[in-house]
């Protein structure tokens, strides 16, 4: 879980850097396709995780209190977190079609 979040953490980073550098201009152009990406990587980490710490808690994890009180209120509620600003489908479709646009443009160099 920790290898995802850590990786998930660093992209993110990396694109706010990025957000911080360029004009919206450039921001629309050329991190529209990478933020989408990152959003479905983000909900599918949360989604891995919250699956992982079903299986580490076990019957706990399925309980309204005590221990896994946390664990069931997540795993309940991680497709609500990923619906809300565009299914994973629609930001994975998005992602690559700019990578592919911005490759396009490249290549022509």
């Amino acid at each position: 879980m920790t290898r995802h979040v850590e990786a998930t953490q660093s992209w993110l980073e990396a694109v706010t850097y990025q957000m911080t550098k360029m004009s919206h201009k450039e921001q629309a152009a050329n991190l529209a396709g990478p933020i989408a990406l990152l959003k479905a990587q983000a909900t599918q980490t949360f989604e891995y995780c919250a699956r992982q710490a079903c299986q580490i808690f076990g019957g706990l994890a399925y309980t309204r209190g005590g221990q896994g009180e946390k664990v069931e209120r997540l795993s309940r509620e991680v497709r609500a977190y990923s619906i809300p600003g565009g299914s994973e489908e629609i930001m994975l479709d998005l992602g690559m079609r700019q990578a592919m646009k911005q490759y396009e443009q490249v290549s022509k160099l």
